[in-house]
C-alpha cells in the first residue's frame, strides 16, 4: 500500500486555503516530496510528517511555485542534523540550483550527504521493490513529470503446493525467484506454481498541457494527479499559459485507461466553492475523478 497527502493544490500564488504544489509519497518505509513549493515546510508540520524521514525529492519544473521551498527544506535539515542521505532529482539545472543554495545554508560540518541528479526520460530510481521513471511535459519551461512503478508481487500459489505436500519453505522462494526447483522426483516450474500481482502505480505530471507523453505514461495507473489549472470555458487561456483544462486531464485519464484522476493545479480565478465546476469538466470524460484539497489524504 502507499498513501498520497496533498500538502498544496494552488497554481502560481498560494490562497488561504491552497498552498504552492507539493505532494508527499509514502511507500513502505519510503518517503518521497514530489514538488517543493514555497512553505511546503509549514505543511508537513500540519500534516504531522516529518521532513527528516524524506529520503527522495522530485523537482517537476523551474517555475518558483514547484520549488521555492527546496531552500528552506535543505536548511532545516541541516539545522536538524539529519544523518540520512537525501537525494534530489529535477530537470537540467538542479545540480547547479542546489549549489548555490549550500553556499547560502550549509552551517558548520556536513551531517548527511547530499546527492543531486539531473533526469532524463527513463527510469530515475531502481530499487528492488519499485522504480520512479521521468517523462517529458508539455509546458513553457522543460519539465518532467514522474511514474511511482511498484515491481510485481509474485505468490507462489500455497494451495497448489500443499496439495502435492509441499508446505512453506525454502523451495517456495525459490520458485518466486524463476528456479526450477525438484521434489519428490518430480520438476516444478515456476509458471506453474507462481503467480504474478500487478504493483501499484502513481503519475505525477507537474504543470503541462495534455500531451501524448503523458498519456503513455499514465496507461494503467492506479491514480493519476494532473494539471487541471483552467475550467473548460478558459480553454483558450490553458493553451497559452501550456496548462491543461479538467476535462484535458479526464481525456488523458480515459485514454490511459487509468483507474482514479485527481485534479490539482488550481488557479486562483476559481475559489473552493466554484471547484466543481472543474469536477463536473473532467466528469464528461472520466468518472472516477476527484479534486484535490490541501491535507488530502489517498490510500493506493
Amino acid at each position: 500500500m502507499a498513501e498520497v497527502v496533498f500538502l498544496g493544490t494552488s497554481c502560481g500564488i498560494p490562497m488561504p486555503d491552497r498552498n504552492h504544489p507539493g505532494i508527499h509519497f509514502q511507500y513502505n518505509e519510503h518517503r518521497f516530496l514530489f514538488d517543493c513549493g514555497e512553505n511546503t515546510q509549514r505543511q508537513l508540520a500540519i500534516a504531522k510528517l516529518s521532513p527528516m524521514k524524506i529520503s527522495r525529492v522530485f523537482i517537476t519544473h523551474f517555475h518558483g511555485d514547484h520549488y521555492f521551498g527546496l531552500i528552506g527544506f535543505i536548511q532545516s535539515n541541516y539545522w536538524r542534523e539529519r544523518t540520512e542521505p537525501l537525494y534530489i532529482y529535477g530537470p537540467k539545472g538542479i545540480k547547479t540550483l542546489v549549489e548555490d543554495v549550500m553556499r547560502l545554508v550549509e552551517q558548520g560540518k556536513k551531517t548527511f550527504e547530499l546527492v543531486v541528479e539531473e533526469v532524463k526520460e527513463g527510469v530515475v530510481v531502481d530499487e528492488p521493490e519499485f522504480t520512479v521513471s521521468a517523462f517529458p511535459t508539455k509546458h513553457s519551461r522543460p519539465g518532467f513529470g514522474y511514474v511511482f512503478q511498484e515491481k510485481e508481487r509474485l505468490h507462489a500459489d500455497e494451495k497448489k503446493l500443499r496439495k502435492i505436500g509441499l508446505n512453506p519453505g525454502p523451495l517456495y522462494g525459490d520458485l518466486k525467484a524463476g528456479k526450477t526447483v525438484e521434489w519428490k522426483g518430480k520438476k516444478l516450474k515456476p509458471a506453474d506454481y507462481v503467480t504474478r500481482e500487478k504493483g501499484i502505480k502513481f503519475v505525477y505530471t507537474g504543470d503541462t498541457e495534455m500531451c501524448d507523453s503523458t498519456i503513455k505514461a499514465a496507461e494503467g495507473a492506479d491514480l493519476l494527479v494532473h494539471d487541471s489549472t483552467f475550467a473548460q470555458d478558459a480553454s483558450d487561456r490553458a493553451r497559452d499559459a501550456t496548462h491543461s483544462t479538467a476535462r484535458d486531464a479526464g481525456e488523458v485519464a480515459r485514454q490511459a485507461n487509468v483507474r482514479q484522476l485527481v485534479l490539482t493545479h488550481f488557479s486562483t480565478r476559481y475559489k473552493e466553492e466554484e471547484l466543481d465546476k472543474l469536477l463536473q469538466d473532467a466528469k464528461k470524460e472520466f468518472d472516477n475523478v476527484i479534486v484535490a484539497k490541501d491535507f488530502m489524504r489517498l490510500e493506493i
